[in-house]
């Protein structure tokens, strides 16, 4: 299994048109391959959109996409609003919950870490000891280790009711020694966060 996160960025104040494009050709992309979920930023980088997109492997991916071009099915036209596109083909930590619909947000927080070389087996090993307890607090949507794209980065999301619950959670699962993991001997060489809110469409709320 491999994820597909796509991140578009686009012109000022054209969130909610890219967002009523997708809506239009949504069910018709579906009867291709399932949507894990559709985001826009609230905080961090701005006029950004953020997709996940499960496939079997790279193959069931190029096929699905080749198919829905050649249909006229995706993506829509945005053309006019979009200023860049990011691709990056992750794989699933082991402990990653399935990527299904569920309603746990509406705040989603995505982390991005960059780690060096060789990093990533053990900051596995450091979350799989710690996860169970972390995700007590809040659920965790998604984890992943790149593959394709940007190597080395390690991204997890996560699910809070509000902005005040993620704070105070935050605060409290440090003050614990529950989180981060307190097992992960590998330092982050680079760290960023988004704040992203669902589509209406998106399978995650």
């Amino acid at each position: 299994m491999i994820h597909e996160m796509r991140t578009y960025d686009l012109k000022p104040r054209t969130v909610d048109i890219m967002g009523d494009r997708l809506r239009e050709m949504l069910d018709g992309r579906l009867e291709y391959s399932p949507l894990g979920g559709f985001w826009y930023t609230e905080m961090g980088p701005l006029n950004q959109i953020v997709h996940i997109w499960p496939y079997d492997d790279a193959n069931h991916r190029a096929d699905v996409r080749s198919r829905a071009v050649a249909d006229g099915a995706w993506p829509p036209n945005s053309s006019d609003i979009m200023v860049n596109m990011n691709s990056e083909v992750l794989i699933p930590a082991p402990f990653m919950p399935p990527l299904e619909p569920r309603k746990v947000g509406p705040i989603f927080e995505l982390r991005i870490y960059t780690y060096g070389v060789g990093d990533i087996p053990k900051v596995l090993e450091a979350w799989s000891d710690a996860i169970e307890e972390r995700q007590k607090y809040s659920p965790l949507v998604g984890c992943w280790y790149s593959e394709i794209g940007n190597l080395n980065r390690f991204m997890h999301m996560w699910a809070y009711e509000s902005f005040e619950e993620r704070g105070k959670i935050r605060a409290e699962t440090r003050k614990k020694g529950i989180w981060p993991p307190p097992g992960n001997t590998a330092t982050p060489i680079a760290q960023e966060n988004k704040i992203l809110l669902p589509y209406d469409f998106s399978p995650l709320q």
